[in-house]
């Protein structure tokens, strides 16, 4: 059979076994639209059946999680954790907290997270879980007593050399704290079972900047890999959690000048563009207070608060979505390529949608993977496990030191991995050839399992 042929009948395999699961879909075709000519070349990868096992997680737990709020009213909420692909180390991945969670969700996530992990080059596996909770306007006791229920049951499923949970949207420090003490309660066993901890108990320096940081230091590679930098360059985010906010700081550390970003009610434009006391601000906002971006326009004369409003439509050189999947929509692309955007360089899971990249490549824009470009922050979480077994801290600047050359590294494998098949410069089929290359060889190596 020919890896066409192949691909085609996988997809098609795929699409019927859950009909339902779109986003999930939308993430194998992803990466499987990539990967004929690795296919032609190796096709042991069809005989073994690799797409079909790796498409498949190794497991997925479900669990229900009854909790109770301020009132003394009782809530059910459903937790899960998708442990996708151990072929390579331990699972690991975040936990996300949001009304949206569901397995679909969930099997997108872990399966990104699988070819993510493996492009930092660490020994990390892939996996991702969450439930259907939404922190947002709850108060810390019934954050803590839902954290607590769903480790009740979670802490069967997880360990130090079995499944390493981190944060994702909806799940940061504090919801990490609790669910580390009731593990640990559980357990009897302080170890690493978690990343994503505060530093003054486990958790590692840089570890809530180490996505946004990493994106933007990916974006610089890609720039000097065209004879050209951040420098001056104007910039859009579209979410302002850690990664959005840390992609802000970095990118103005580097030279770069950020003139919107959004949240859940609008978008910023400020045409001054961020600054250290801004960005003071804005985490004090979004951190502590958990408040509207509505202020910032408040606070500050030159920016103008736009309710309802994305920040596409702001004319910048390059363009950063860091909220979530599919975001990013085709007419949201022809407006970033009318106003002469560079690039686009995706700080969150699949946040562009598959009409959309092609819009960015048929504008010849860069244009660089969440898989590739915002693998900083399981990066860190990896250097976060290696300070726990040590029972050592690393400095900041000895930790952004590994950051940075681990996205040097991504980067690098991402363009050699593209030029040897046949696709020079082309950063999403880079990313998913050397992901699923080094998965791949890793299941045929240890046997039909």
């Amino acid at each position: 059979m020919d890896s066409k042929t192949y691909a085609a009948e996988f997809l098609e395999y795929v699409t019927k076994k859950d009909p339902a699961q779109k986003v999930f879909h939308q993430a194998v075709k992803e990466v499987v639209s990539s990967l004929t000519p690795v296919l032609q070349q190796h096709p042991l990868y069809i005989k073994e059946r690799i797409l079909e096992r790796i498409a498949e997680p190794e497991r997925i737990i479900i669990f229900r999680v009854p909790w109770q709020d301020d009132k003394g009213e009782i809530h059910v909420n459903r937790g899960f954790r998708v442990q996708y692909n151990s072929a390579l180390g331990p699972y690991k991945g975040g936990m996300r907290f949001h009304s949206t969670v569901n397995q679909d969700v969930l099997k997108f996530l872990g399966f990104e997270q699988v070819f993510k992990n493996s492009l930092t080059t660490l020994p990390l596996g892939g996996g991702k879980g969450g439930s259907d909770f939404d922190t947002r306007e709850k108060s810390d006791s019934e954050v803590m007593r839902f954290c607590h229920s769903f480790i009740n049951e979670l802490y069967h499923h997880i360990g130090y050399h079995t499944d390493i949970p981190a944060g994702d949207l909806g799940c940061g420090a504090r919801e990490i704290g609790y669910m580390f003490g009731q593990y640990k309660k559980l357990t009897n066993d302080f170890t690493g079972a978690f990343t994503g901890k505060k530093p003054n108990w486990g958790g590692s320096l840089l570890r809530p900047e180490a996505t946004g940081y990493g994106v933007a230091y990916f974006a610089q590679n890609m720039l000097q890999n065209k004879g050209d930098s951040l420098e001056k360059k104007t910039c859009i985010i579209s979410g302002t959690g850690n990664v959005g906010i840390y992609a802000m700081e970095k990118l103005t550390q580097l030279g770069a000048k950020v003139v919107g970003f959004m949240d859940y009610d609008g978008s910023v434009y400020d045409p001054d563009g961020v600054n250290e006391e801004k960005l003071a601000f804005l985490k004090d906002l979004v951190f502590m207070r958990r408040g509207s971006l509505k202020e910032y326009g408040q606070k500050f004369k030159a920016a103008h608060f736009r309710p309802g409003k994305k920040t596409w439509d702001i004319p910048c050189d390059l363009a950063f979505p860091t909220a979530c999947e599919n975001e990013l929509q085709a007419e949201d692309a022809k407006t970033l390529a009318l106003n002469g955007c560079k690039g686009v360089c995706e700080g969150s899971n699949m946040p562009c949608t598959p009409e959309a990249i092609d819009i960015i490549k048929e504008n010849k824009m860069l244009y660089s993977p969440g898989k590739a470009a915002n693998a900083g922050g399981v990066a860190v979480s990896g250097l976060e496990m290696t300070q726990n077994s040590m029972r050592v801290y690393w400095t900041r600047e000895e930790v952004d030191q590994y950051l940075r050359r681990i996205m040097n590294s991504i980067h690098s494998n991402c363009l050699e991995a593209a030029a040897q098949y046949g696709m020079p410069g082309d950063y999403m089929a880079g990313a998913n050839i050397f992901g699923f290359k080094k998965v791949a060889d890793a299941m045929i190596d240890q046997g039909l399992v």
